[in-house]
């Protein structure tokens, strides 16, 4: 959402915001109840429907936000795969599938499928198509398995 627009309608309607602030901590401060909590959604949503602003809006503000921090947690998790493969760990699972645990980040796949489970710092991503990093990643986590147990 533009900064701009914001400000705009900040100036042109300072008077109704200060009231229905006004309005708001009045409800807050006296009303001890749900129904305190159900004015209070009602005056944001009439402020917010007198403002133009649309929940369409809102949607696409919000599943944009989510995307951004999305994509922005899978580049992270990518770079610390990267740097997290040389102690990488290969464990095979009894039901056929595969578990690499690092410090921070677990993949769970199953041998000749084409994508893993994410799991990055406890907080699962979903599922991931197996790229030329996750990839180095598992072939890493083999030989780091292997030699330990040659060893």
């Amino acid at each position: 959402m533009d900064w701009q627009v914001w400000s705009e309608f900040f100036r042109q309607n300072w008077l109704i915001i200060l009231v229905a602030l006004i309005i708001l901590f009045m409800v807050i401060n006296l009303v001890k109840t749900v129904i305190k909590w159900l004015i209070v959604i009602i005056i944001v949503a009439a402020v917010c429907i007198y403002s133009g602003i649309s929940i369409d809006q809102i949607r696409d503000t919000v599943s944009g936000v989510t995307g951004q921090t999305v994509a922005a947690l899978q580049e992270q998790a990518m770079d610390v795969m990267k740097d997290e493969a040389k102690s990488a760990r290969f464990i095979q699972n009894g039901d056929g599938t595969y578990t690499i645990k690092t410090d921070t980040i677990e993949l769970k796949g199953t041998p000749g499928a084409g994508k893993v489970g994410v799991t990055f710092r406890g907080v699962p991503l979903g599922e991931w198509e197996i790229n030329s990093t996750i990839r180095s990643v598992i072939d890493q986590a083999k030989k780091n398995t292997a030699a330990g147990a040659s060893s």
